[in-house]
């Protein structure tokens, strides 16, 4: 195990109901104007926005709000919002919503008190201060809830593009699992698979004496496992949705990723997926990140027999362990078709022949990318290439 810092902030206010407190915890916080920060109408019709409003109300705090966040939230939006914060004197940001919202806002909090382009942060800038944000939760997925992450899309050529920074961490974040009842099957298998993603891309790690956060990372994929298929036969469990919600956030704040190197490189080639296409970053990971299990595996199979055995239950092959390995990544393909998620580029309505936009997109020119094993622009083609024809 390496040594490492671990940080996490958020104070994380669990249950139904919880919305009517955040009045009480902005103030707590340090906030006096609040810009309200959400998506589409959703939580508007769900009465959500009026309970945050009275919320704020009753604690003597003002507030406006910006609601327009679309999924892969756009740079558009964040610039009008940072334009309302400064004009509205705003110094805190409510983010009610999921991962998009989420990302917004944390944008939007950075933009505010810099004098340039945010989108400087967003290409290798480093964040020195954000208002504080703050969040309640409407979807168990980005994890973004507790962690220092936030990826905008730019219009102007639609990449999308992410930065970090303890600056961005939430103050506080309101978790009620009822709210996300009422999704469709289909959003919540999205968030499912970038919550096992999340869990994925530190799992894969060359840092050996790591068995305290591999341990970690197999409960919360198990958890996911069982949990995914209850959820979306019955939207209204509530217990199955409660721990989804809670492992979305386990998934994200790293304590599974602590003391040890991770990879991120099936999202950064997601991203390029649904920064061209639009699709929903769940959806992409769901095709993308069995396409790079398929292609790494033999950098260390005994790992991905690990995963096999551990997280889906496979028997292990000692005289033939890359079966060992391969029956774990097909397991994990069947999973995500089991819960709706598309499996290759024609699923997901991405083209075969967008491949090089794909890559070039991606930027790593002539160089190599990634923590686990180091990819090649030929390699990220591949890879590709494997997600485009996939199948059980």
């Amino acid at each position: 195990m390496e040594n490492f810092n671990f940080y996490s902030p958020t104070e994380f206010v669990f249950g139904k109901g919880r919305a009517a407190e955040a009045g009480h915890f902005v103030k707590k916080y340090g906030g006096s104007k609040v810009l309200i920060h959400y998506g589409g109408g959703s939580a508007v019709r769900s009465g959500l926005i009026d309970t945050v409003k009275k919320s704020l109300d009753d604690a003597g705090v003002a507030f406006c709000e910006l609601g327009g966040v679309k999924p892969n939230p756009r740079d558009t939006l964040v610039y009008k919002g940072i334009d309302m914060c400064r004009e509205e004197g705003v110094d805190f940001i409510l983010a009610v919503g999921g991962g998009s919202v989420i990302d917004s806002s944390k944008a939007i909090a950075i933009g505010v008190p810099y004098e340039g382009d945010f989108w400087d942060f967003y290409s290798g800038k480093r964040i020195e201060k954000a208002l504080p944000v703050a969040t309640v939760l409407t979807i168990a997925a980005a994890g973004s809830e507790g962690s220092g992450d936030s990826v905008i899309t730019k219009e102007d050529g639609m990449l999308k593009r992410g930065a970090g920074s303890d600056h961005l961490r939430p103050k506080f974040s309101i978790m009620d699992p009822s709210l996300t009842q009422t999704l469709p099957a289909y959003q919540t298998a999205c968030g499912a698979t970038d919550i096992m993603a999340h869990v994925f891309e530190r799992y894969f790690t060359n840092t050996t004496e790591v068995e305290i956060t591999d341990r970690l990372c197999e409960a919360v994929l198990i958890t996911m496992i069982k949990e995914t298929p209850r959820v979306i036969a019955a939207p209204d469990n509530y217990q199955a949705r409660a721990n989804i919600m809670w492992a979305g956030t386990v998934a994200h704040t790293n304590l599974c990723g602590v003391g040890r190197e991770q990879d991120w490189n099936s999202h950064g080639i997601e991203h390029e997926l649904s920064g061209l296409y639009d699709v929903a970053h769940g959806a992409g990971l769901a095709v993308i990140m069995p396409a790079w299990m398929e292609f790494v595996h033999d950098h260390n199979v005994m790992r991905f027999c690990q995963m096999a055995t551990r997280v889906f239950g496979c028997q292990m092959n000692y005289e033939d362990p890359e079966a060992t390995a391969l029956e774990g990544i097909r397991r994990f393909r069947t999973f995500l078709r089991s819960i709706g998620m598309p499996i290759n580029f024609e699923e997901l309505g991405a083209k075969e022949e967008d491949i090089p936009t794909l890559v070039e997109k991606f930027g790593v020119g002539e160089g190599t990318t990634g923590g686990f094993m180091k990819l090649t622009a030929a390699d990220i083609a591949a890879i590709y290439k494997i997600a485009a024809h996939a199948s059980l």
